[in-house]
Formats: structure tokens, C-alpha cells, sequence
């Protein structure tokens, strides 16, 4: 999550419930019952099928045979979150289709990842995505990156249920505690028992319901007003059709480089170094499976962005034609779709259980990806290293209780996000803040040869300690600058993103009543740099710091670890201009063995982290003559 969070009081739930008894008929409570317990009923068939014979691999990795359809929708799932599905129609509702021109960096968000970050991880056959960290680095880093990750996460998984259900039960009515519960404990039920399998095909069928919902609105909404045309139209005549704004300063919120190019730091730290997606990754069958499906996440995060807009301008139209209530136009921003789609579909029985079953399978395939993937981390970094020797059975009942485990520490986060007030902005800001320094550790590792472990253990101190410092800052100063009058278009409570932050649309303040100097310039900062200004600072400071403490030398260098950049840029040289810069052995080498380690592990040499470590060595043992070849590289 972004830390520029505009925010003041927390909501609470709304003692009106008027509009929620008279919308929600019976068959919407139907369709919505419907939705969780098909949601159980597909984690328990794959729970129960097989049971007895499942393996550790099988309940953390889907035995690897996952192909390439489901794995692409559970990748949109998890990405695709109820605040998505809130905050970018409140976006483009309340500011305009700016917002459109985040699908720009969709593109090399996901084709870098395709061919750098998974063909590395796939190679190395991993489980868990910091088990490269001690490949690269060692142990110590392995557990530090690790421990980020945990702590990024569970205080995330109590806003990110917390939240949405507040909301829903500001507008329509929901018992708040009733909700949190029944997604919590059902979320852990299918998750802890079906493992990633389970929890990879009801993505699927979530990410249908999510379709199905906001297509719904799209259709019922546009009929109403006139037809797109006319919705077209109308939003052109109140500015809301932007153009391309091309002004290069980073502290403007929202500009098309800020959006096609910050934005893209912020999709390679979720889709190409976090634990919940690559997990997915490397679920897959093969490399190719796992590089299509990222692939066809493309399209599909296109279509579900252009929905979102879709959705945010026939809202403008609507209520351009039908004047909001007091109530309405009290709420927060991201209150502003529910009750739209309450009042749009309301004397439609099952339509607005559509929706809300649509917000909920958002929730239920983020929470989920989060119990799995701390459940993988937990078993693979912190606990197998210690207890090589374990019996088969006791991994799975282990794994199993994790999952469950992080689901209960799940509900209890979300009591402490209810208790937390103006506390809960700094919560939801945690995520976004931890995603950059993590993207900026695995990329010293992959494209800088000379970076050693002190290096990669003080640049990930140093971008935290940046990503915090910025974060906090711009929190602290956004709750100062409400002590005065707000506009009336002002943002207030935001809900927390998914795992992409850039589904983050209302955190930001949406205007500023003057040019902020010194250091609130700097914490003006536009949330959609973060991710590049803190993995820059882990990287810088990482070099730095390796190069002070004498790089790679006297140390072992796993070449399958290590994405040749440099050598792929030279080789664009002419061949003089090659052998003057005496590089050209230690690419073809390192390639050579890159290639022989992989095969090694393709042909089955697999093993935990100690094996991966000896057949590194193999790779590496004639290396030493280039040494001086991979510093001199690295310097250039």
C-alpha cells in the first residue's frame, strides 16, 4: 500500500439500516450464502480427494501441475481485491479516467517478471520465493527478507478484512463482526485443509463472481442513463474524459509517466518478488505454463481496469440525473459505489447479492493468498532449515495448522485494526512501504554480481528506514494539514488496497491548499514512486556497501542466481569494442554454467537449500579466475 494516506476518523458502523433491510431481499441473501459456501465446498473437495495421500508439495505448491488458465485468474484474484472493485470507480468518479492510463505499466510490470524473475525462480525449483535469498546471499539475509515479508503481511490481513466489511456495514446494513467471522473462518477452512490447489480454483470461480457483479452494474447502470454513448457524452461535457497529462513532476499525484512508469516499480514488487504470487508461479507444470500465464494476466487486469472505469463513469452520469441523498453525499469515497449499486439495483432481487458477492470473493481471494503464502514462508524459511529430518506426515499436519493458525491471528488483526483509529492509516500504509525495499533486495541480488551479503542485509535496512521515514511523514502531515477546513471533495477513511497497491485510488489528498516546501515536498511524494524511490535506495546503498567490504571475492557465486544483464548489453557492442572491455570470457562462462546447473535441476538433482548450495559450487569452482572479470563488470 501507498503510505500517502489521506485519511481522518475511522467509519463506524452506521446505526441506520434502514437502506440495507429495504434493499436486501431474500434472494440476495441467497445468492451472497451461495457464494461462500460453493467457496467451502470447492476447498473441501479438493481437501477430502486424495486425503491421506498428500504430500507437503501437494498442499504448498499444488504438486507443481497447475496449468496455465487457472494459475492466470488466481494471479488476477489476488490482485483484483474488493477495494479495487470500490476505490477505481470512486476514482474516475470523483476525478476523471486519468486513473486509466495505470494499465500502461501493466505491460512491462508483467514482461519483466516473464522473463527475468520466473525463469530464475523456476530454474532454481523453489518453494518459497526467499529460499533465492540464501541461494544468492545466505542464511541471514534468507531470514530477514522473510521476516519483511511476515511482518508486511499480517498487519495487512486485518485491514484488508477489516475494512470492507466496515463499509459494507456503513451502507447496507451487514453485521460487522458477523462478516469478519464468517470470511475469516471460512478462508481459513479451505485454505488451511485444500492447500494452494484449493485455494488457486476457487480464485477462479471468485474471479468470475467478481466479473459477473460489476458487469451487472455496467449493464443496469448504462440502461438507466441512456446507453454508454450518452454516458460518454455527458462525462465529456464535465471533464471527465482526461487527456494525456505529461507534466514529469513526481510529487503530482496522478500524471501518464507516474502512472505508466512509477506504477510499473509498484507491479514488479507484487508480481515479480511477492511470496503470493510467485508461489503461483511455480505452481505451475512448467516454465512455459508459468510465463503464459503471466501473460494472460494482461488482458485480464485490462479488462478488469476498464470496467472499474466504466463503472465510475456511468456513477457520474447517474447521479447527475438522480441527486444524492444527505447521507450519500456524507460518506467516504469509497462508500460512494455501494450506494450506487444499492440504489441502481434495488427492486432487482439477486442483483445486489451479486454485488455484494462480488466485493466478498475479492476479499476471500486476497485473504486466502495471504494464509498461504505465510503458511509456505513460515514452513520453508523458518522452520524446515531447523528440522531437516521431519516425517512426511508432520509437515502436512504442520502446514495445515499455520494456515489455519495465520487465519485466527487474521480475525485478531482485525479487532486490533477496529481499535486502532487514526493508527489504521499507518497499518494500511505498511504494505505498500515493505514492497519496494523486497523488490529492490531480489534485484541487487539478480543484476549486480558484486553485491554481498553485508551489502544486501544494510540496503534492505536502509530502503526500510527510507520507506518509513517517507511514509510516516507524509501520514503525519496529511492528518495535520485536516486540522483546517477541507475541501468538500476532500478524501476521508480509504479503504486498504489489494496486494497491488496501484488499486490504491482515494489514499492520496486530492488537492493541497498550498505548495508544500522543505521536507513536506519530499513527503508529497507521489505514492506511485515509492516502490522505485525505495528499491533504488536498497540497491545504491547495497553497492555501496559490497564494494566497501570487497564484493563477491573470497565468496562462492551460485551463476543460476544471477540474470546477465550486463554481458546481454554488451554483446549489442561491436566485437572490438568487446575484447577491450576483456568481458567476453565471463559471459560465455557464466551462461555455460548457468545452463548446467539448470539442467541439473530439470533432470530431477533437486533438495533443499544445502543441496542447491553444493551443486552451486559444482557451477562455480573454475570461477575464481574471473573474479576480477564480474567486479569490473558490475562497475560499469
Amino acid at each position: 500500500m501507498s503510505a500517502g494516506v489521506s485519511t481522518s476518523a475511522p467509519l463506524s458502523p452506521t446505526s441506520d439500516t434502514s437502506m440495507g433491510t429495504s434493499t436486501f431481499s431474500l434472494a440476495d441473501y441467497v445468492v451472497f450464502i451461495l457464494l461462500l459456501v460453493l467457496s467451502l465446498a470447492i476447498g473441501l473437495y479438493h481437501a477430502f480427494r486424495g486425503w491421506g495421500r498428500h504430500t507437503v508439495g501437494e498442499l504448498l505448491m499444488a504438486d507443481r501441475k497447475m496449468g496455465c488458465l487457472p494459475v492466470a485468474l488466481s494471479l488476477l484474484a489476488t490482485f483484483q481485491s474488493a477495494v479495487a472493485i470500490l476505490g477505481v470507480p470512486s476514482e474516475i468518479y470523483r476525478f476523471g479516467t486519468q486513473y486509466w492510463f495505470l494499465g500502461c505499466c501493466y505491460f512491462l510490470g508483467l514482461l519483466i517478471p516473464a522473463h527475468i524473475f520466473i525463469p530464475i525462480f523456476y530454474r532454481l525449483h523453489l518453494t518459497s520465493a526467499y529460499e533465492y535469498l540464501e541461494l544468492r546471499f545466505s542464511k541471514t539475509v534468507r531470514v530477514c527478507g522473510t521476516m519483511t515479508f511476515i511482518f508486511q503481511m499480517v498487519i495487512y490481513m486485518g485491514v484488508v478484512l477489516y475494512a470492507p466489511s466496515l463499509t459494507l456495514n456503513a451502507v447496507t446494513g451487514f453485521d460487522l463482526w458477523l462478516s469478519v467471522l464468517t470470511l475469516g473462518i471460512v478462508c481459513a477452512i479451505y485454505t488451511s485443509l485444500g492447500g494452494l490447489k484449493a485455494v488457486i480454483w476457487t480464485d477462479v470461480f471468485q474471479t468470475l463472481v467478481m466479473f459477473l457483479g460489476q458487469l451487472a452494474v455496467i449493464i443496469v447502470g448504462s440502461a438507466k442513463v441512456g446507453g454508454l454513448g450518452h454516458v460518454w457524452a455527458v462525462a465529456s461535457q464535465h471533464g471527465r474524459i482526461s487527456g494525456i497529462e505529461l507534466d514529469p513532476d513526481p510529487f503530482v499525484r496522478h500524471t501518464f509517466w507516474t502512472l505508466a512508469f512509477g506504477g510499473v516499480f509498484m507491479m514488479l514488487s507484487l508480481y515479480g518478488v511477492n511470496q503470493a504470487q510467485v508461489q503461483r508461479y511455480l505452481s505451475s507444470r512448467t516454465e512455459k505454463a508459468a510465463v503464459l500465464s503471466c501473460y494472460a494476466v494482461f488482458p485480464c487486469q485490462q479488462v478488469a481496469l476498464c470496467m472499474g472505469c466504466l463503472i465510475g463513469l456511468v456513477m457520474f452520469v447517474y447521479y447527475q440525473e438522480h441527486p444524492m441523498s444527505i447521507q450519500q453525499a456524507q460518506a467516504a469515497p469509497d462508500q460512494f459505489v455501494l450506494y450506487f449499486v444499492i440504489d441502481l439495483l434495488k427492486g432487482l432481487p439477486g442483483l445486489p447479492g451479486l454485488f455484494v458477492a462480488c466485493l466478498f470473493s475479492g476479499s476471500l481471494s486476497t485473504i486466502s493468498s495471504a494464509f498461504n503464502s505465510l503458511a509456505t514462508v513460515t514452513m520453508e524459511d523458518l522452520i524446515r532449515p531447523w528440522f531437516p529430518e521431519f516425517a512426511e506426515a508432520r509437515p502436512i499436519m504442520l502446514s495445515r495448522g499455520l494456515a489455519f493458525g495465520y487465519g485466527l491471528l487474521c480475525l485478531g488483526m482485525a479487532y486490533i485494526s477496529s481499535q486502532m483509529g487514526p493508527v489504521l492509516q499507518a497499518a494500511i500504509s505498511i504494505f505498500g512501504m515493505v514492497g519496494g525495499p523486497l523488490l529492490g533486495l531480489f534485484c541487487l541480488g539478480m543484476f549486480f554480481p558484486c553485491a554481498n551479503p553485508p551489502g544486501a542485509v544494510v540496503g534492505l535496512l536502509a530502503g526500510l528506514v527510507m520507506a518509513f521515514w517517507i511514509g510516516i511523514g507524509s501520514i503525519v502531515t496529511s492528518m495535520g494539514s485536516r486540522m483546517s477546513p477541507r475541501p468538500t471533495n476532500g478524501s476521508s477513511f480509504s479503504l486498504p488496497s489489494n496486494l497491488t497497491v496501484a488499486t490504491v485510488t482515494t489514499l492520496m489528498p486530492s488537492t493541497t491548499l498550498s505548495k508544500p516546501t522543505g521536507l513536506r515536498r519530499l513527503y508529497s511524494l507521489s505514492y506511485l514512486w515509492y516502490s522505485a524511490h525505495n528499491s533504488t535506495t536498497v540497491i545504491v546503498v547495497g553497492l555501496i556497501v559490497s564494494l566497501l567490504t570487497g564484493g563477491m571475492r573470497g565468496r562462492s557465486l551460485n551463476p543460476a542466481t544471477i540474470y546477465p544483464v550486463w554481458p546481454k548489453l554488451l554483446a549489442l557492442l561491436p566485437l572490438s569494442c568487446q575484447k577491450r572491455l576483456h568481458c567476453g570470457s565471463y559471459s560465455q562462462n557464466h551462461l555455460i554454467d548457468g545452463e548446467l546447473f539448470s539442467k541439473k535441476l530439470r533432470n530431477g538433482v533437486l533438495g533443499d537449500s544445502r543441496d542447491k548450495e553444493a551443486m552451486a559450487l559444482d557451477g562455480t569452482a573454475h570461477q575464481g579466475s574471473n573474479s576480477t572479470c564480474v567486479l569490473h563488470e558490475t562497475s560499469l
